[in-house]
């Protein structure tokens, strides 16, 4: 493992690995134990521009290849993952405080989106689309962006970067990724290395490790990109907006949410404590499909939480390298300061502790809190730890508006022993996806990503990544002579 912090602690600009030229270092640190993994020296704007421009040389040629080739590359990078996976856990387990489930959940998901942008790089289709006019011929092909910049956060780093690094690849695409000052490895230059050591040409990705407060907007703004995925949170996201569309470039995003999983009076409440419990501490509740919300209905209630308290003290508090630890880390000092501190708000305004907390370092335990008032601001924004708020409820009427009384719309759960009685209460909730009788923590490939209100705009996976990555471009052919008035 230490080799990846020492081989890709670099910029990977034009097919060149190369130390950054700024004048100060983002250090590595496992969170667990403040561990030096890596010292990277930033990435100027001066780089960013060399990224974007060596990206823009590379794509033309890249689109040109014959989709089977590129197909072969993203194979090539399955198999390298695949065979790769130890020493990959390894890093997720160091540099992000992932526990062992968690680095295995991750790097199974990268591999399914491998397994779908393989497929991808032979999707595109065009159409022949009939015209009014005697003669003529419309043509719609569906062709590369070109440069697509990619800005990918530290709960997910691996996935999160190739879940758009790859699609956009196999499409014809070139990419300048900047991965998250704390996981520069994971989320980015391991990326970089796995599709170099696949075949990619050089240019055609590219990875800057750097920070806003030595580029500003520079990765925004620059000309050369035309969309930027960013996956992050909302207030970052609505900059990011802002500035893309006073360049005219597309946005993807991917943002924060606070989510809700409901039981309903006839549900299997020994299977909702495990959904729920799933829901909210995987990877410390650092996932922005998290439950932060747990509505219960009041008639069993009791028993719910007897059972939900239950099973999260017997949850594994430590080490992330140790097998059997379930709460690891949380990514850094801010983030553990965060959620005190929301704990303490909340017991502030009159919350009772059914399980409360304990910080040490950036190892944040287990809280269950009741009798958040319904006006508190904390069950109406994302609280990104191992924080649950139960809430009970009287009646559906009453559990749907709870749900959608927040600014976000990402995910959701309810559980029931009808399902059409699940879907009907999952139709009325303002999410873009939403699960019966399940976890709320959910991501295929074939299926649309995204949310709804300040959780993003645009989908990822599928078709819907077709349409984020490429444009459509209309050729017509007049066959014969067209009439004009003048």
């Amino acid at each position: 493992m230490s080799s990846y912090f020492t081989d890709l602690a670099q910029q990977y600009i034009d097919g060149e690995w190369r130390p950054g030229t700024g004048s100060w270092d983002i250090i590595d640190f496992n969170p667990y134990d403040d561990e030096k993994l890596a010292s990277i020296t930033i990435a100027t704007t001066d780089e960013v521009d060399q990224a974007y421009r060596a990206a823009a040389r590379a794509q033309k040629e890249w689109a040109a290849t014959n989709p089977y080739a590129r197909r072969a590359v993203l194979e090539k990078a399955l198999r390298l993952v695949e065979e790769r996976e130890r020493e990959i856990t390894e890093v997720i387990i160091a540099e992000l405080g992932g526990t062992h489930v968690k680095a295995g959940f991750e790097v199974h998901l990268v591999k399914e989106f491998l397994r779908e942008s393989i497929h991808l790089a032979l999707r595109p289709e065009g159409q022949i689309l009939p015209s009014p006019g005697e003669g003529k011929e419309n043509r719609l092909y569906r062709v590369p962006v070109g440069v697509v910049g990619v800005i990918s956060p530290f709960n997910f780093p691996f996935l999160l970067s190739v879940k758009s690094v790859a699609p956009a690849l196999a499409l014809g695409n070139a990419v300048v990724l900047k991965p998250h000052q704390d996981t520069p490895i994971a989320g980015g230059t391991l990326v970089a290395k796995i599709f170099e050591d696949a075949g990619l040409p050089g240019g055609v990705l590219n990875v800057v490790v750097t920070d806003i407060a030595e580029i500003g907007d520079a990765f925004l703004e620059h000309p050369v990109p035309k969309v930027i995925s960013f996956t992050g949170s909302d207030r970052i996201g609505r900059h990011v907006a802002t500035v893309c569309a006073a360049h005219f470039k597309r946005s993807v995003l991917e943002l924060g949410g606070n989510s809700a999983i409901v039981v309903l009076d006839d549900a299997d409440l020994d299977y909702a404590v495990d959904a729920a419990v799933f829901s909210r501490y995987v990877h410390q509740g650092q996932v922005c499909m998290a439950a932060n919300r747990i509505l219960v209905d009041r008639s069993v209630a009791e028993e719910f939480t007897r059972k939900f308290v239950a099973k999260v003290t017997s949850l594994k508090v430590g080490d992330p390298r140790d097998p059997r630890t379930v709460i690891g880390p949380l990514i850094n000092s801010t983030q553990a300061n965060d959620v005190s501190a929301a704990v303490e708000q909340a017991l502030a305004e009159g919350a009772t502790a059914l399980v409360r907390g304990t910080t040490s370092g950036n190892l944040v335990s287990p809280s269950v809190l009741t009798d958040v008032p319904a006006g508190s601001a904390l069950l109406r924004q994302e609280v990104f730890g191992p924080v649950a708020f139960l809430i009970p409820f009287d009646g559906e009427e009453e559990a749907v508006r709870i749900v959608n009384d927040t600014p976000y719309g990402l995910s959701g759960a309810v559980h029931t022993a009808d399902v059409e009685r699940g879907v009907a209460f999952a139709r009325q909730i303002d999410t873009g996806m939403f699960h019966v009788n399940d976890g709320t923590v959910h991501d295929e490939p074939l299926v649309p990503f995204g949310g709804e209100k300040h959780s993003g705009i645009g989908r990822l996976n599928g078709e819907t990544t077709v349409d984020a990555f490429t444009t459509l471009k209309w050729i017509s052919v007049q066959h014969g002579r067209s009439g004009f008035p003048f």
